[in-house]
């Protein structure tokens, strides 16, 4: 028997109603819905595994989001014609949901669940990366998948000044901020996103009116659990315990992990320590322990250590590697390390390290960026790679991953905000490969990218910096804000929070939070601890190259860029792109030309000054309009017996009559002229039917007089005596 589709719905502000349903597609899903706004609509199923496989120790959680192409109606580009793997746009969106739904699920539960949302329709001017986590949390409150709440996630932008939930693709346009956030009813949750340059008290403002949004949509899908009537979740086997294990492990290890997480040693020296003690505990056992009290043991042992060492940070104020609690690790940086590269950096901060490049190209270069609804060039991106043994392991080199994709993300939007716009016509490219890694890399990079942009001599106005932060909360209302968190505080703190900017304001934010009841008076300190920390970073960042160079490096492709009027971009292409094959081929240049308006922007590439100017020169003939009565350097072409053919601007020729040259009658041109020679020819006329030019040298002469008397100079000594 079909059931009937439930649905409720709630308005976005303006007019503008979303639609949950439920009921009506997917059904053998543990949980399905539909969200609907205009045109766009997203399934999302989620579905979860009775049981936990034998022997997880983890929780494995997969969200996967993707467009179909023909929900615009298109077809996909590739040689199949079909949707293949995820695109970044695509990758990171996942990862917006992945990030937000996984912290609700209970620590034990251990099942292997699988989120797919996918855009069935596309809306021209909905952007449905907004829509997405709302559509998996809601799939999630129709099914008795144990997670703890309702979540939601909304795109909050400032928009001329306003701020407004959800615009449309034409608003983002004009948007200075762009801030995608998740939340409980009660809780911040995620919150990733650009700005140019906005304050911190921006981002609180902008936090607190994307929670009054969502808190609207956790109740529509409240009422929609209610319709399907869902009233509990289901059981789930949990791991075995053994408290009595947990209190040896404890009795044994507390005071030596304590020691060691207070001697300020080095990564790998604390991870051999604990190692080492952990090993000691597992012997301590003896020959009877089966193999799952020593797995027992591992876990609580990890446990202790996670417990001490935020005890250590909250009570003694003092880190695992000796620093305050505000204090940046030690920065090293150069710029121009590698000779090669248009521009170069190398930045270390303690234990992390990014080697950046830059490379321009020309506009060929610029990446193709597609989704379902929208296909466009992107003059500027950057990549992010993190190889194995930038943290000492060993590991199979494949793609790089989603942590890899969205890392970078980060830092690209994070730089863009200083970018040049249009006018710029480099295409640049910024590479980052994480040498060395304990907490975040992602940092570096941004840091690391902006010194090598100002190396390669593109005209960014400021240096962007970033720090990361942690946070370590405790039940009784104690906690520490932790500035430039290393790779441990990250793992057993309760908030991972990236903030990057300039001297004046914010670029790009990063947060997940994992605990419940984070304030806003905390995270206004949070954020004003991280902008001394980005301050201090600026401060060597400045030190280190305080301007873009004046000049690209010397090796770099030079640019050059004329702007002509519309209707000679033909003459400039030639049939079948013969002539500007021709002047590439001549000079060794790559040119671009571009219509915008009524005009065409040619843009002149090349590693070599001359050849680029050589172009530039011969484009600017192909355009010119000759000027009869004008004056231009000429170049003898040929010599015929009735005068020369000359070549006055690039690819125009015209003759130079026997009679045009001298004012002096004269039989030929032998002794006067030869192919090659460079002279100035005056226009006289343009012959109207067939377009030939009539040139002159003797019009740049003055005309002697004939009929003056020819005067005879004798020297004295040859007068008569």
């Amino acid at each position: 028997m079909l059931t009937q589709p439930k649905s409720v719905s709630f308005d976005l502000g303006g007019g503008r109603e979303v639609f949950i349903e439920t009921g009506k597609l997917a059904r053998q899903a543990d949980g399905a819905v539909t969200i609907r706004q205009g045109k766009n609509i997203i399934l999302a199923t989620v579905v979860a595994n009775k049981e936990p496989k034998e022997g997880q120790s983890f929780f494995p959680l997969s969200v996967d989001y993707q467009e179909k192409f023909a929900s615009a109606g298109r077809i996909p580009g590739s040689f199949f014609k079909r949707e293949a793997r995820l695109n970044d746009y695509e990758v990171l969106t996942s990862r917006l949901v992945d990030r937000a739904l996984r912290p609700l699920f209970p620590e034990d539960y251990l099942c292997e669940v699988q989120v797919l949302i996918t855009l069935v329709s596309s809306d021209e001017e909905i952007l449905p990366d907004a829509l997405a986590c709302l559509a998996a949390s809601a799939a999630f409150a129709v099914s008795d998948i144990p997670i703890k709440e309702i979540i939601s996630e909304v795109r909050l932008a400032r928009i001329d000044g306003e701020f407004k939930v959800n615009p449309t693709r034409q608003e983002m346009e004009n948007a200075d901020m762009d801030f995608i956030i998740a939340a409980t009813e009660k809780n911040l949750m995620m919150v990733e996103g650009e700005a140019k340059e906005c304050s911190e008290e921006d981002l609180v403002k902008a936090l607190e009116l994307a929670h009054n949004a969502i808190r609207v949509q956790i109740k529509a899908q409240q009422q929609l659990r209610e319709l399907v009537g869902i009233t509990g979740k289901r059981d789930y086997t949990k791991p075995e315990e053994n408290e009595a294990l947990r209190d040896v492990v404890k009795s044994f290890a507390k005071d030596k992990v304590y020691a060691i997480a207070k001697s300020a040693l080095s990564k790998h020296e604390r991870s051999d320590k604990f190692h080492e003690i952990r090993d000691e505990l597992i012997d301590s056992l003896g020959e009877d322990a089966d193999d799952l009290q020593k797995q027992l043991a591992k876990k609580y042992f990890g446990e202790l250590e996670w417990e001490v060492v935020r005890t250590m940070i909250l009570e003694d104020r003092v880190r695992l590697d000796g620093r305050t609690l505000d204090q940046v690790r030690p920065l090293a940086m150069e710029v121009d390390p590698l000779p090669t590269p248009h521009g170069s950096a190398l930045f270390t901060r303690g234990e992390t390290q990014s080697l950046t490049t830059v490379t321009l190209g020309t506009p060929l270069d610029e990446l193709l960026i597609e989704t379902a609804a929208t296909s466009h060039e992107s003059k500027f991106f950057l990549h992010y790679n993190f190889p194995p043994f930038s943290t000492g392991e060993i590991k199979m080199m494949r793609g790089p991953g989603r942590r890899e994709v969205g890392h970078g993300n980060l830092a690209m939007r994070s730089l863009k905000q200083m970018m040049p716009g249009n006018e710029y016509a480099y295409t640049v490219r910024v590479v980052s490969d994480i040498l060395e890694s304990n907490g975040s890399s992602s940092m570096a990079t941004v840091c690391a990218g902006s010194l090598a942009l100002m190396d390669a001599g593109v005209p960014i106005p400021k240096h962007v910096s970033g720090v990361a932060m942690g946070l370590i909360t405790r039940e009784d209302g104690k906690y520490a804000i932790l500035t430039d968190i290393l790779g441990d505080e990250d793992h057993l703190g309760d908030m991972d929070f990236k903030v990057t900017g300039t001297r004046e304001g914010i670029c790009g934010v990063q947060m997940d939070i994992k605990v419940d009841g984070l304030s806003m008076e905390v995270m206004r300190e949070a954020l004003e601890q991280a902008r001394i920390g980005r301050l201090h970073i600026l401060d060597a960042m400045y030190e280190c190259i305080p301007a873009h160079r004046e000049d690209v490096k010397p090796h770099a492709p030079r640019m050059l860029k004329l702007i002509i009027d519309k209707e000679f971009i033909g003459a400039v292409i030639g049939p079948g792109g013969k002539i500007i094959q021709e002047i590439q081929k001549e000079t060794g240049t790559t040119i671009n030309i571009e219509e915008v308006g009524n005009f065409g922007e040619v843009s002149i590439f090349s590693s070599d000054k001359t050849g680029a100017e050589k172009a530039l020169q011969w484009v600017k003939g192909i355009v010119a309009v000759p000027q009869v009565d004008e004056v231009y350097e000429a170049t003898v072409k040929s010599i015929q017996p009735y005068g020369a053919f000359v070549e006055f601007l690039p690819k125009k020729e015209g003759l130079l009559h026997i009679s045009e040259v001298s004012w002096k009658r004269l039989e030929n041109l032998e002794g006067v002229l030869k192919e090659g020679d460079k002279i100035k020819v005056k226009l006289i006329g343009i012959d109207h039917k067939t377009g030939k030019f009539k040139l002159s040298r003797k019009a740049l002469t003055p005309k002697p007089d004939f009929n003056k008397p020819r005067q005879e100079s004798r020297s004295s000594d040859n007068q008569p005596q």
